[in-house]
């Protein structure tokens, strides 16, 4: 999907407090950028911000950096953020925004950055056989994730496309990781943790199923 132009945006986020301009600098040392040092979660492709917005609310005792490649996006991410922390009467303190390519993470994150959890909602699914490589479930990614989470990490995937599921639990096995939750009808599922975004709201009104898996480094 092809993202409108955002003039307001670049100038916002440049004087934003919870966005880091230069994430190849902060490699090994995200936990300075908060406020307390505290379990540290990567959200991968966060979109308009909605789901990192109600996660760094709902859980105030963990670090959230939510990244995304487009800056633009991102602008109405950092709107998003601030109401939602505005709403609840809080500061932006656990949750930091970035703009970068998660095919290059491994030059602003390391395993010294202690991530716990790594989210990925509904990611393009590149169904043509030729583009299935640019997957943020593709084998290739998940052995650069694998890197950053310790043993027992974990790794929380939604999608709406059930075949980019199907596939992917195949992805998560090969790449040495442990399935302990699935399930292809999530809002009719057993969780009560779930965070809805934009697209899976959209989806949902449309009749269609949530996929969701839950996967653990070996």
């Amino acid at each position: 999907m092809r993202i409108r132009r955002k003039k307001w945006a670049r100038p916002e986020l440049d004087v934003c407090p919870f966005f880091e301009k230069e994430p190849e600098q902060r490699i090994g040392k995200w936990a300075e950028c908060f406020s307390k040092k505290q379990p540290f979660y990567l959200e991968l492709g966060c979109g308009k911000g909605t789901f990192a917005a109600e996660l760094g609310v709902r859980e105030p005792n963990v670090n959230i950096l939510a990244l995304d490649i487009k800056s633009d996006m991102l602008g109405t991410a950092r709107r998003n953020i601030v109401a939602k922390y505005e709403e609840n009467g809080r500061e932006a303190d656990n949750v930091m925004l970035t703009a970068y390519n998660v095919e290059h993470l491994e030059k602003i994150l390391s395993k010294e950055d202690e991530v716990q959890r790594i989210y990925i909602n509904f990611c393009n699914p590149w169904p043509k056989p030729k583009h299935k490589k640019r997957r943020l479930t593709y084998p290739n990614k998940l052995a650069k994730y694998s890197e950053l989470l310790p043993q027992g990490g974990e790794i929380r995937f939604k999608t709406d496309d059930l075949p980019l599921f199907e596939e992917s639990l195949e992805y998560f096995a090969q790449s040495g990781y442990d399935i302990v939750y699935e399930t292809r009808d999530l809002h009719n599922s057993d969780v009560k943790d779930n965070i809805l975004t934009e697209h899976e709201i959209m989806f949902s009104e449309q009749g269609i199923k949530i996929n969701f898996l839950i996967a653990v480094k070996k």
